[in-house]
């Protein structure tokens, strides 16, 4: 029977009207590659628990029927302490909403013995179940065994056999879909009491003839560094700089290829569209802005490379095990740190994750504290900046100078993510028993090729989907701002303004716009931090996206100098007011956007996401005043201090 899938879904939307099954498990058991593999969705796998915090659901075919088939959040057991494990046993009771039809319960079977206790819980439930048991290849690796016809024989439901992100016994396991209907139930259900539990779990392993799974070599002998509290912490700081340092020094190249193209773009734009308006709008709006932030890919596919690779390999959940005593000294837990660990691609999902928090103060406490984690957004604003502050050849010993800076602003944000959690705890309610937290620990594994390139290419088309909405609209609105009121060849001669010279016409119209009278009426409140009003309209237009700020600065660059963009932002100087004639992208004034990006919370859907996971506007409002407040005083700190130094 020939079987074929595909995808048909968005988290949390089932379709009612086909036989619905649910895949349960563990966190860390294969669920979501088997999920990957029999809807043909790409949801994210990860090595630590808090990663799959949504239901997600896909279609799947099998000759000419088709199944819904869902996703549910990975749990230890039914006793839910957590948001998300809530969500599994609701989806099991059917509470406000439709419970699943048949279950798949995927279990690892190097962790068989742990696992059996969870299959028991849900077993007891009585709907059609199959096992799918997953890591077949690693336990024979590691010299352990199992009988999979004895190991069902004894559970009294279907067994089968998979591994997941090679496709092996998929075919199988489709097949067995076709019979729900008769899958065969224990014909005496497992027992509820923990006691008998663990009897019943000795003999089921017993008659499955199963030989656990010997430890595995390498992960022992690494995990005695990578696990110490002193070596293993000095490994995970070199890791990190390392990683900063590969993601300036490989992508600069590929950056420069991206520049090249959209510079032939600009060119061919300005020789074959005569109409000025229309020249404008491709090239200083579309070119200048959106692809001054396109120019940034590179970094932001290499970066989630990175990040990718170091979850696959199992590493992640490593560094979530040395955190967990630094979440201790702000009153988290590790959970917490899964939560802020998303945080580094977005926010959005590292405030979705605080949902398995079985604390509702600590998921409070986390979501304040999770904007600050550096996202992907802030780093096109921080190349651009850090490119203008640091030569390009500067180096620290061995390391590139600009790679140490960015490190430096990715800790700052997490050390003040810890902090703001802290303070969060401490001025809320700490009462309350703390609640185990469970981290899996996988062996090191090499990473699946194809998981690693979906997970890079989710993160490029999610920012290109970016750039083609909100950043195109903003830039657009920038574009008519920076280029309204229009100015007749009369007013421009009156001014003094050579009308022969396109570049010094821009200038005295963007000078002269509707955004320059924003970028001033604002003027007040950003003059201490030294921001001129071009600065204060990139600051502004990056609430709806901080890549918009690079936008801007792209725009204003291109109309001031459309042949070298970044010789004119260096050359940039103040058009009027006290510092008039002196150069704006000091070092004192680029230390303060740093560190103004590092901690403001510009990100309209980061609002909204806490506004929909806590259900009232205070806490979205309560994020939004607090951060941007600590981002305007700490960044007139930075550039007071940086003032001093560099006389």
């Amino acid at each position: 029977m020939s079987s074929s899938c595909h995808e048909s879904g968005q988290p949390a939307a089932p379709m009612t009207q086909l036989p619905q099954v649910a895949l349960v498990g563990a966190p860390n058991a294969g669920k979501t590659s088997v999920f990957n593999a029999l809807t043909g969705l790409n949801a994210k796998t990860g090595n630590y628990p808090g990663v799959t915090v949504s239901r997600f659901a896909g279609t799947c075919r099998v000759g000419d029927r088709r199944f819904a088939v869902e996703d549910l959040p990975g749990s230890y057991g039914l006793d839910p302490v957590s948001l998300d494990e809530q969500v599994l046993v609701d989806a099991l009771d059917g509470n406000g909403m439709r419970a699943p039809d048949a279950l798949l319960i995927v279990v690892d079977a190097t962790t068989l013995r742990r696992s059996l206790g969870f299959v028991a819980q849900v077993l007891a439930r009585g709907l059609p179940s199959c096992v799918v048991l997953t890591f077949t290849d690693e336990l024979l690796r590691r010299q352990g065994a199992v009988n999979v016809d004895a190991l069902s024989q004894a559970l009294g439901v279907p067994v089968v056999a998979v591994v997941g992100h090679r496709g092996h016994g998929l075919a199988e396991l489709r097949e067995q879909l076709l019979d729900w209907r008769d899958w065969p139930t224990p014909v005496i259900p497992p027992p509820v009491d923990p006691g008998e539990r663990d009897a019943w779990v000795e003999s089921v392993l017993s008659y499955a003839g199963y030989r656990a799974a010997q430890p595995h070599g390498h992960t022992r002998r690494l995990d005695a560094v990578l696990l110490h509290p002193i070596l293993g912490t000095v490994v995970f700081f070199a890791v990190m700089v390392l990683f900063f340092q590969t993601v300036f020094t490989l992508a600069a190249p590929l950056q420069g290829g991206v520049e090249a193209f959209f510079g032939v773009l600009s060119g061919w734009v300005s020789v074959h569209v005569t109409n000025p308006w229309l020249s404008g709008l491709l090239g200083d709006a579309l070119i200048g802005g959106v692809g001054g932030v396109l120019v940034f890919l590179p970094q932001i596919m290499l970066l989630f490379l990175l990040i990718s690779l170091l979850e696959g390999v199992g590493y992640m959940s490593r560094a979530a095990f040395l955190m967990d005593r630094v979440m201790g000294r702000a009153g988290l837990e590790g959970r917490a740190f899964v939560a802020l660990l998303s945080s580094f691609a977005c926010a959005i999902p590292g405030i979705m994750a605080t949902r398995t928090l079985p604390s509702a103060r600590d998921r409070i406490a986390t979501m304040m504290a999770a904007p600050l984690m550096t996202c992907a957004a802030r780093l096109p604003v921080y190349v651009v900046l850090i490119g203008l502050l640091v030569d390009p050849t500067a180096t620290f010993g061995p390391f590139g100078l600009q790679g140490l800076v960015m490190f430096g602003l990715y800790l700052l944000g997490a050390v003040s993510a810890m902090l703001a959690a802290w303070a969060f705890k401490k001025f809320g309610d700490r009462r309350g028993q703390p609640t185990p937290f469970y981290l899996e620990m996988p062996p090191y594994r090499l990473p699946a090729p194809r998981a690693v390139l979906l997970a890079v290419w989710g993160a490029a088309s999610s920012f290109l989907r970016k750039c083609s909405t909100i950043i195109v609209a903003t830039t657009m609105v920038l574009w008519l701002l920076l280029n309204l009121p229009l100015h007749s060849t009369e007013q421009l001669q009156a001014a003094g303004v050579d009308t022969a010279d396109s570049a010094a016409v821009s200038a005295h119209v963007v000078d002269h716009s509707y955004a320059a009278e924003v970028g001033r009426l604002v003027a007040p409140v950003f003059d201490p931090l030294g921001f001129d009003w071009r600065i204060n309209v990139g600051v502004l237009s990056a609430q709806s996206a901080r890549e918009t700020f690079v936008a801007t600065l792209g725009q204003v660059a291109a109309a001031e100098d459309p042949e070298e963009p970044g010789d004119a932002l260096r050359a940039m100087t103040y058009s009027d007011g006290p510092r008039a004639g002196q150069p704006i992208f000091t070092a004192p004034t680029i230390a303060a956007l740093l560190v103004y990006f590092a901690f403001a919370l510009q990100c309209v859907a980061t609002v909204g996401v806490i506004r929909r996971e806590t259900g009232t506007w205070r806490w979205p409002l309560v994020a939004f005043g607090y951060l941007t407040v600590t981002a305007w005083l700490l960044a007139y700190l930075a550039r007071t201090v940086t003032a001093v130094f560099v006389g």
